[in-house]
């Protein structure tokens, strides 16, 4: 069986507030093979950001990684020294941010900053940094590269600017990209177009993914296997197909009624909807984190925390504990029933 590229067990992240701290990754672990896709889903503050931030240790106080370990390349990152994280970071591992606009620096070319990569991790002079840089920008369709790698972030259209932190992200040709909301506030075509370039990329660069999206029909499309996470906890994990032919957890099921194209949506006059709001992770409900909006809660699920079972065949492995590295967990009572 081929080892993980990435391997990560029971993380947990926290945040000091006044009010105590914070753990918004709470014993998160999963594995992603060499050359993969992996999806991580779920709701805005359910921990998924935080958590591929945690992996390249961008994690600033007041936060910090309180335990668990992190695994790249059969190295945990997590023991690795200030210095030698910093060549892990845009070399082995790259990252596109959220937001763009935020994320480049907006008083230097975009060429200047995918040439800074080149310079700091390839050791290349200016001139030919600045030659690759135009190259990278020709890779991810951008009409004019040498032309627009003279241009500003803010002289750059919403996706043009997405391209540019891809091809910055990539200029190492890293084994890992973790693509944190890549089409966020771009519309339809542009969406599917950033999809296909990194789906192409992947293909060629023989790069594992990490997609992180609220939108389950990406994951669909580009993933082979999908984390849901919740509340900063993982409650599913599956292999895509999977998942959307027989969802095991509510949450889950929950999140796929809600997608306009999934099951008889497409007819219906309003989508269904998951009742309630994700819970304050200062003040958790007693025992399962979702029961307050589900609609399938009992006595149990108030009582004590579900653990995560495997749920492959429910009706053989009924109530047996999933390993982390099994592709199908679910974290409710109902797979040990």
């Amino acid at each position: 069986m081929t080892e993980p590229l990435l391997s990560i067990r029971h993380l947990c992240t926290e945040f000091a507030t006044d009010d105590g701290r914070l753990r918004a990754v709470d014993d998160v672990s999963f594995d992603l093979a060499p050359g993969g896709a992996l999806g991580l889903v779920g709701e805005s503050g359910c921990g998924k950001s935080v958590t591929s931030l945690s992996i390249l240790r961008l994690i600033q106080p007041p936060g910090r990684v309180a335990s668990g370990e992190i695994r790249f390349e059969g190295r945990d990152l997590l023991a690795l020294s200030e210095r030698d994280m910093r060549a892990v970071r845009g070399a082995r591992i790259g990252m596109i941010f959220q937001e763009p606009m935020s994320s480049l620096n907006p008083v230097y070319t975009v060429g200047d900053q995918i040439a800074e990569v080149l310079i700091l991790h390839r050791k290349l002079s200016r001139r030919a940094a600045w030659e690759r840089a135009v190259d990278l920008l020709t890779q991810v369709g951008i009409p004019s590269p040498a032309e627009r790698a003279s241009a500003y972030p803010h002289q750059l259209s919403g996706g043009m600017r997405q391209r540019v932190m891809i091809a910055m992200a990539l200029a190492c040709e890293p084994k890992l990209l973790i693509a944190d909301e890549p089409t966020t506030a771009l519309d339809v075509t542009i969406q599917a177009q950033i999809i296909e370039l990194l789906r192409d990329l992947r293909a060629r660069l023989n790069m594992a993914v990490l997609l992180i999206t609220h939108d389950l029909g990406l994951v669909a499309e580009f993933a082979e296997d999908v984390v849901v996470m919740y509340a900063g906890r993982v409650v599913e994990r599956a292999p895509v197909a999977e998942l959307f032919a027989d969802p095991r957890h509510p949450y889950t099921q929950g999140l796929l009624r809600s997608v306009p194209s999934y099951g008889d949506n497409l007819g219906a006059r309003r989508l269904p909807t998951i009742p309630g709001m994700v819970p304050d992770l200062r003040r958790l409900p007693s025992g399962c984190r979702f029961r307050d909006r589900c609609d399938k809660a009992f006595a149990l699920c108030a009582e004590s925390e579900p653990r995560l079972y495997r749920s492959a065949a429910r009706e053989e492995i009924r109530g047996e504990v999933a390993d982390p590295g099994d592709r199908r967990q679910s974290r409710c009572h109902l797979e040990a029933m």
